[in-house]
């Protein structure tokens, strides 16, 4: 018997996928879904606070209009990430051991993001959410895995000594 069936993997990031067209970033649209036990914990998109208006509404993106490259200066932006706000969906208990999968698209093309990676606060979030790893669509089929655990042995945050 043949199995044409998607992968598991392509069939979650489909729906991370699926997910980010609720974003209302003008610059980045993410998509994350965290999964458990081949059940679909929570779902999370990047946009303003609930209550908040969105960049879309306001029609303009603070980071863009003040030139900030992309992956700085984040406390600028009105959004919340896709993986917070997947993280903040579910319950600890139910996060423990699942997969978060990501993907991102940039807002005026569609273009697939094949840089796609969890800023350090969020990488923070993850890890202390209990997710072991993380699935990041690289292009169309193509895709990451990272396993947490090697963010926690690869702490970016504490600074490199130098030897001598």
């Amino acid at each position: 018997m043949n199995d044409n069936r998607t992968s598991k993997i392509d069939y979650y990031l489909g729906i991370a996928d699926a997910v980010l067209a609720r974003s209302t970033c003008m610059r980045r649209m993410y998509g994350a879904i965290i999964v458990r036990n081949d059940e679909i914990i929570s779902t999370g998109y990047n946009g303003a606070p609930r209550g908040r208006k969105n960049c879309s509404e306001l029609g303009c993106c603070t980071r863009e209009d003040l030139g900030i490259p992309s992956g700085e200066r984040y406390e600028l932006c009105r959004s919340v990430h896709a993986e917070a706000n997947a993280i903040i969906s579910a319950a600890r208990r139910d996060m423990l051991g699942g997969t978060l999968y990501l993907v991102g698209r940039d807002a005026k093309t569609g273009a697939l993001l094949r840089d796609t990676m969890p800023c350090s606060m969020c990488k923070r979030l993850i890890i202390n959410a209990g997710i072991t790893q993380v699935v990041v669509r690289t292009g169309e089929g193509e895709y990451n895995i990272i396993h947490v655990r090697d963010w926690v042995a690869n702490d970016e945050s504490v600074p490199a000594i130098p030897e001598g």
